[in-house]
């Protein structure tokens, strides 16, 4: 009978010695691992993973206790995003974040289960990256930037507005890039009513920008207008060093050129996309279907505009532009 009572004595003396708050007594935490899948190295783009890292903690995921980051760059080569799609689903990662159409298409492609968030994506329809933005369908959601092709023509005057001068403008364009070419033709009749002759500066690859640059430097041209299409992100010190070299004064998509030193920016704010994308993250790993959320549209857009910049450039800037700046950097 003793002997029978000693081993449940034994069994409740060790429950006490720990404490229902004690770590040795909780089960481990689930760790969480997220995939993400971008066109640039992480060490250009850590703002922005940043962002996305703060708004994950913000939902309770902490890196090292219930959250890995797998993060993956395709380093401007698009035809890399395969690969790494095909081994992230091969680590088993519970979610996918995309930024840009080439992702997004590879990792549709590489898993038909693991839910997948586009950070940006540009026409996911017309793509047939989703059925509809209403209902997407399949495994994948996320967010759309509308038509920033359109954002072009703005750019273009804000441009003029900083620089009243320009006559020549250069505008840098992917042909194999559908962003590139529709922003293109938006440019192109602005530039004409503004009275401006457009050199397009044709790069299909990070090698071709030297090429690039000299068809500018050719062509004289007095002004730079650069989209945010992969090439252009990853390559965007070259792009902001030869606007610097050259003294051209350049509008670019995203704060990132102009955090480089590039003169000015108006486009998507990327990092509110990211903060929102690891909302949408955190509905899928507590079970919300992506089929079930809808693609949703950029919600906020910045200018940007560097005044060391314009004032190496001998530029001076209009009260007008400096009311309607979200960042003037110095």
């Amino acid at each position: 009978m003793l002997a029978r009572l000693i081993v449940p004595i034994a069994c409740a003396v060790a429950l006490s010695c720990a404490a229902p708050g004690d770590p040795a007594a909780q089960p481990p935490a689930k760790v969480f691992r997220i995939g993400v899948l971008d066109s640039v190295p992480i060490a250009s783009n850590e703002a922005n993973v940043a962002a996305f890292r703060r708004a994950m903690r913000e939902l309770g995921y902490v890196e090292g206790h219930n959250l890995a980051i797998e993060y993956r760059s395709a380093d401007g080569r698009p035809e890399r995003f395969t690969d790494l799609a095909r081994e992230l689903v091969k680590l088993d990662v519970d979610a996918i974040v995309t930024s840009g159409n080439p992702a997004a298409v590879a990792a549709k492609h590489a898993t038909r289960t693991i839910p997948i968030v586009m950070a940006s994506s540009f026409a996911p329809v017309e793509e047939f990256i989703v059925a509809s933005l209403a209902r997407p369908g399949g495994n994948v959601t996320g967010f759309h930037l509308m038509a920033p092709y359109s954002l072009g023509a703005t750019r273009l005057h804000l441009l003029k507005e900083l620089a009243p001068g320009i006559t020549r403008l250069g505008v840098f364009s992917n042909p194999g890039d559908l962003y590139t070419v529709l922003a293109l033709k938006q440019i192109e009749p602005a530039a004409r009513s503004a009275g401006l002759s457009i050199t397009t500066l044709e790069v299909n690859r990070p090698w071709e920008f030297d090429r690039a640059f000299e068809t500018a430097l050719v062509g004289q041209v007095d002004a730079l207008v650069a989209t945010d299409d992969y090439l252009a992100i990853g390559e965007r010190a070259r792009i902001v060093g030869f606007a610097a070299m050259s003294r051209i004064p350049a509008v670019y998509a995203l704060r990132e050129f102009v955090e480089a030193g590039g003169l000015m920016a108006y486009g998507t704010d990327r990092r509110d996309l990211l903060r929102r994308a690891a909302a949408t993250v955190h509905k899928v790993l507590t079970g919300t279907r992506p089929a079930d959320l809808p693609i949703e549209g950029p919600a906020k857009f910045e200018l940007v505009i560097n005044r060391k910049t314009a004032t190496t450039l001998g530029l001076t800037i209009p009260p007008s532009l400096l009311r309607r700046a979200d960042q003037i950097i110095d």
